[in-house]
Parts: C-alpha cells; sequence; structure tokens
C-alpha cells in the first residue's frame, strides 16, 4: 500500500493511497463469502451460492462495491494507526479507480488536530498575589455563623426597613391591563436585596403592617422581560406582615455552640487560619489561570471550526446545568434574556474558542514536559466514578469506557502539566509564599464532573479512529 499525505488549510489533511490490484481481489472473495451468508439463493444453501449467481441477485455492482467499502476502511484504518494520525472527524473519502485488476486508488480527506507552535510559557514577569486577611473578613464569617442561627420575630411596633423579611400582596398593571408576573397574594421578600423589580421595593420601606400603598414604577431599558423594557407599570400594595431578624450574640456561648471551641478567641482564630487557607489557595488557583492564558496568547494555532463547535456545545449543556440548578428552564432563560439559542451560541463562541486553544496548548506543553498519567491513577478515578455516579449508570459506564478513559488521562494530564509549571516557579522562587498543590486539597478531583462526555476530541488524548464505514453507520442510528 502507498499512501501520500498533504495537509490542507484549517488543519485537514487528505490521504491518497494506492492498493495493488490483488488486495482488491482478495476483499472480492471475502465479500462473495460474507454476501453468500447473508443472502437466501433458492437451490444454495447458506454460503454456498457463486458470485455469478449472487449478482444476478443482488446487482451487477453489489459485490465490488461491498469489496471497496471494505478495503477502503481497512486501508484507512492501517494508514491512520501506522502514521499515528489524529482524526478529528469520520472522513471523506472519493473513489477514483476501483475496477478489478488495477490497482484501488481513492482520497480521504479527514480533520486532524491543529499543529500548535508553542511560545514562552515560563518566563512570565507575573507572579501569585494572595489576597491578606485582617479583621474585617474574620467578623464577617463570624457574623455569617450567627445568621445561620438567627431567627425571625415580629415587628408590629414600626415601620419595615431594609433587612426586613415582609409578606406583601399586589396587583400590577400595564396600560390598564394585568401583565404576566405583575401580581402576587402572598410575597414574601427580603428588603434590600431587590430580587423582585428593580425599585419596588423602595417603597415598601416606612410602611407598617397593614398599610396600603399605590406606585408607578417604570422598567429600565435593559430589564429582562423585552415587552416590558422601558414601560411604565402602576402597582397596588398591602404590606401583610414584617419579621425581623435576630441573630445571638457573639460570645463564648455561641462560640460553643458552632464547634469544639472554648470561646470566640478559639473560634476566631481557626477561622483566620482557614481564611488564610482559602487565601492560599485563591492565589495559586488565579496563578495557574495566568499562567494558562500567558501560554495560549503566545502561542500559534489554527484553531478548526468543528472544535470550537463542540466546545460551544459543552459550554451551553454547563449553562443549562447550572440553570436547572437554580430551577430555570431552557425557554424561561431564553425568554428572559430575550434572544434566539442561535444568538446564545454566537454569544458563547469566543469563550469556547479561547478553551479549546488553551486545552490544546495544554495538551503540547505536556508533551514536551513528558507529563504521564499511570494507568493505576486512571483507574483509580474509574473506581471513584462507580462511587460518585452510582445511581447514574450512564455515567459510570462513560467513564469505564475507552472514551471515558481517555478523558481522565487527558484532564489528569493537562491538570498536572498547569500544577507542574506552577511548583517549578515556586522552587525557583523560594521567597514566594507555599501554595498548596490542588491535589493536596481533600476531596479534589480534576475530573469530578465530566464536560457532557466531554469536549470530544478536544479531551481524547488518544482518539478512536472512526472508518467511513462506521461513521455512516453511526449517522444512521
Amino acid at each position: 500500500m502507498q499512501t501520500t499525505n498533504t495537509p490542507l488549510p484549517k488543519s485537514r489533511l487528505q490521504l491518497e493511497f494506492e492498493l495493488p490490484p490483488e488486495r482488491l481481489s482478495r476483499a472480492i472473495d471475502q465479500a462473495v463469502g460474507r454476501l453468500s451468508r447473508q443472502t437466501r439463493v433458492a437451490g444454495f444453501r447458506p454460503g454456498k451460492a457463486p458470485r455469478a449467481v449472487l449478482e444476478r441477485v443482488l446487482g451487477p455492482s453489489a459485490i465490488l462495491d461491498e469489496a471497496l467499502e471494505q478495503l477502503v476502511d481497512q486501508a484507512y484504518r492501517e494508514a491512520v494507526r501506522d502514521q499515528q494520525i489524529e482524526p478529528l472527524t469520520s472522513p471523506e473519502v472519493e473513489v477514483t479507480q476501483g475496477e478489478e485488476g488495477k490497482p484501488v486508488l481513492f482520497k480521504a480527506v479527514v480533520q486532524v488536530r491543529p499543529e500548535v507552535q508553542l511560545g514562552d510559557f515560563e518566563h512570565f514577569g507575573f507572579k501569585p498575589e494572595v489576597d491578606p486577611v485582617d479583621e474585617t473578613m474574620v467578623e464577617k464569617v463570624v457574623d455569617q455563623l450567627r445568621d445561620t442561627q438567627a431567627h425571625l420575630e415580629p415587628v408590629n411596633d414600626r415601620a419595615a426597613q431594609n433587612g426586613d423579611y415582609v409578606i406583601v400582596a399586589f396587583d400590577g398593571t400595564h396600560n390598564g391591563e394585568p401583565f404576566l408576573g405583575g401580581s402576587s397574594k402572598q410575597m414574601p421578600l427580603v428588603l434590600g436585596e431587590n430580587r423582585l423589580y428593580p425599585g419596588f421595593e423602595d417603597h415598601i420601606v416606612g410602611l407598617r403592617k397593614g398599610e396600603d400603598r399605590e406606585f408607578d414604577l417604570v422598567f429600565a431599558p435593559d430589564f429582562q422581560v423585552e415587552a416590558m423594557r422601558g414601560e411604565t407599570a402602576h402597582f397596588a400594595l398591602t404590606l401583610k406582615e414584617v419579621r425581623a431578624k435576630v441573630m445571638p450574640e457573639a460570645d463564648d456561648e455561641f462560640a460553643r455552640s458552632v464547634g469544639k471551641f472554648e470561646d470566640m478567641a478559639e473560634l476566631t482564630a481557626d477561622l483566620r487560619e482557614r481564611l488564610e487557607a482559602n487565601a492560599l489557595d485563591r492565589a495559586r488557583h488565579d496563578f495557574a489561570d495566568k499562567i494558562i492564558e500567558y501560554a495560549a496568547a503566545n502561542a500559534t494555532i489554527d484553531v478548526p471550526e468543528i472544535l470550537i463547535d463542540q466546545e460551544v456545545d459543552v459550554v451551553r449543556d454547563e449553562m443549562r446545568s447550572a440553570m436547572a440548578r437554580q430551577g430555570i428552564s431552557e425557554e424561561a432563560y431564553l425568554s428572559i434574556t430575550g434572544k434566539t439559542e442561535a444568538e446564545i451560541r454566537e454569544q458563547v463562541r469566543p469563550q469556547a474558542e479561547q478553551r479549546v486553544k488553551s486545552l490544546l496548548v495544554l495538551t503540547e506543553i505536556a508533551k514536551v514536559k513528558a507529563v504521564e498519567v499511570p494507568d493505576s491513577d486512571v483507574q483509580a478515578e474509574v473506581d471513584q466514578a462507580r462511587s460518585r455516579y452510582a445511581d447514574d449508570r450512564t455515567m459510570v459506564q462513560y467513564f469505564e469506557s475507552e472514551r471515558g478513559r481517555n478523558y481522565i488521562r487527558s484532564t489528569f494530564r493537562r491538570s498536572r502539566t498547569v500544577e507542574q509549571l506552577v511548583d517549578e516557579w515556586l522552587d525557583s522562587h523560594p521567597e514566594a509564599p507555599r501554595l498548596r498543590h490542588i491535589e493536596e486539597t481533600e476531596g479534589t478531583s480534576p475530573v469530578a464532573v465530566p464536560s457532557a462526555a466531554a469536549s470530544g476530541s478536544v479531551e481524547a488524548a488518544e482518539p478512536a479512529i472512526l472508518t467511513p464505514s462506521e461513521a455512516a453507520a453511526q449517522a444512521g442510528a
């Protein structure tokens, strides 16, 4: 078999094949055997019908077509494996000569992983920045802990003020007509959070329980509901209930109630230690992000559109998951933003392109740094996935598959590459604060949540070969 490779624009590769006539002869014999076993021919047992009879039943070109399809698949697979080509898509195949007694000639054009030309990724001028921890930050955490033990008490002797929990009934109209979401018989609000309509809660402050108020509200030009932008609505409101949050005193008794602390001094010392550890973790994370951005900015790479499209899908899946956790449906999100799915995809496209570039650059740096991930580490993560996703058999099967294991290996490899770059910088700068390694953080796994099984070709360090017939089968599935 002779092959010639020709690079094409946009990270595509054209493979031209020339196969000797005898390979086609063998493929025809094999095709006769397969079709004879699969085809019922009167007067012949399965597998015994000769070629001439099969061609009368199936058509004159059926056997040659079957032989060429199998031969093209086989030759393409051999070339991809022998030449260590990393295809990102199924090939576009054109058979230019497929006659018995002559060499078989065909072309296969396939999208491949783009070439990455690394620039500088180690000699950067920035350094980790650790946010200092002061008493105000400690006090804020103490207040948050107090807030978890707070209780609400009815307020009858004063007007409502910011911070109060209130229940209101209101009817809203636009041009004299009710509008969607403009009325409620019992709406709970925390005054000052402005979670309903901007400016709405300002008209509640100063009211006492049982009092009424009417007012007009002009919606902002960028209001989330497009039909109400810049419009004026009229509201009639009744304050039905007012409650104030009462928090416990920050004393030794409180300290003992939130943990094994003897007094407030011990609690605040523990909180300070935790805040300082968190600050170091953030500093390392931000420092790693800057290194990735620096490496990607200095690299030269022509990112294929297919990889960007795949990463757009991943970003959208992440957005849908985040919205689902907040109880927001896809339809509601599109309605609130006033955008179509196509507009959302275009909006996130630059982010997706940058992510793809960063992933490819990190993969190339991993090669330069000879970063490897032992099979034992991959298997350990698969074992954890079986426990972590015990109620999700589909996710477990994904991690157990070759594709899932490739995802684990490549994700670990990139994560460890970044950590190695950080550690090398820290080793050469002993004056810098010690920043904990990401894998020292208890319970941390860089592959805890795969990105929708995942960023397909970018994530797969060793992508499976998809032959022309397999691609056609998947397309028809």
